[in-house]
């Protein structure tokens, strides 16, 4: 039988691809981590975790128990929510940037519907400032959303990010040239961060896409008909950041935040915000 204890852990590691970060997460040792990653390939009977000069990543093996863990531990919880009856109960309505749809959250959202199957969870996607309009207004309870770093100290804060020029790797664009720029319909931060900079920098502009969603972006992106402003570590693999190579200004930083209507029950949205928390959710898929 697999250890939840172990499987836990070894869900950390592979999540944060770091034997540190994973001691952080957890409120243990990094040699507490080691020694629970071995203990389950002990178990297992099989090598889970490759480790080299360049870093911690998983075996085939390890993906494979990957999956077996998340459903394992979900398993766990569900059996100990309905024989405990704590299971939280209520409506979770729920808003979220749609280029966070490209990280981890559908995943840590699929779980935490099986985690919780008494909550009826709605899903809003949209961009950061309508979503965070309908909070205000108390058409959503809790909204996951980008500002721009420092902005506010409302929330709760779950990581932040360097906004960069990511384009096609073979694009062109001379410095004396007019940026051909793809963004999404205003409002839009992101939109907003390429003009002003574009224009404190004297550049010239156009646009040559204007898209409601993450997928118009990258999809635009990827014909090579400009460049656009998107979050550094969501980029994806077929593409590239392209500041410096065409010269183009500086960007600022943005939060990714959690903020809750604070009118609404507690109990569906500290779980739901938890489970955010816990799970390293920044990063492109």
């Amino acid at each position: 039988m697999l250890d939840p204890v172990l499987l836990q852990t070894f869900l950390a590691v592979a999540e944060t691809a770091s034997f540190t970060q994973a001691a952080a997460r957890l409120g243990i040792s990094q040699p507490t981590v080691s020694q629970h990653v071995r203990r389950l390939e002990d178990a297992a009977g099989r090598t889970l975790v490759a480790r080299d000069t360049r870093g911690v990543s998983l075996t085939d093996n390890g993906d494979a128990m990957a999956g077996f863990a998340r459903s394992i531990l979900a398993a766990h919880a569900q059996a100990d929510s309905y024989f405990s009856g704590t299971a939280t109960r209520g409506r979770l309505r729920f808003g979220a940037a749609d280029d966070l749809a490209i990280t981890q959250l559908p995943r840590i959202l699929r779980d935490f519907r099986r985690l919780h199957p008494q909550i009826n969870l709605e899903l809003t996607i949209n961009q950061s400032t309508p979503l965070l309009r309908r909070l205000r207004a108390g058409q959503l309870d809790l909204v996951f959303i980008k500002q721009t770093a420092g902005e506010s100290a409302d929330g709760t804060r779950v990581a932040t990010d360097q906004m960069v020029w990511m384009a096609q790797d073979g694009i062109a664009v001379e410095r004396h040239e007019t940026v051909p720029l793809i963004a999404y319909q205003a409002p839009s931060i992101s939109r907003q961060m390429a003009i002003d900079a574009l224009e404190a920098a004297g550049r010239t502009w156009r646009i040559t896409c204007n898209t409601r969603d993450v997928n118009g972006v990258l999809a635009a992106v990827r014909a090579g008909i400009g460049v656009a402003v998107f979050p550094h570590s969501l980029i994806p693999a077929d593409l590239v950041k392209v500041s410096q190579r065409l010269g183009l200004p500086d960007l600022p930083s943005v939060d990714y935040v959690l903020m809750a209507n604070p009118t609404v029950a507690r109990e569906p949205v500290d779980a739901l915000t938890n489970a955010i928390l816990s799970r390293g959710v920044i990063r492109a898929v």
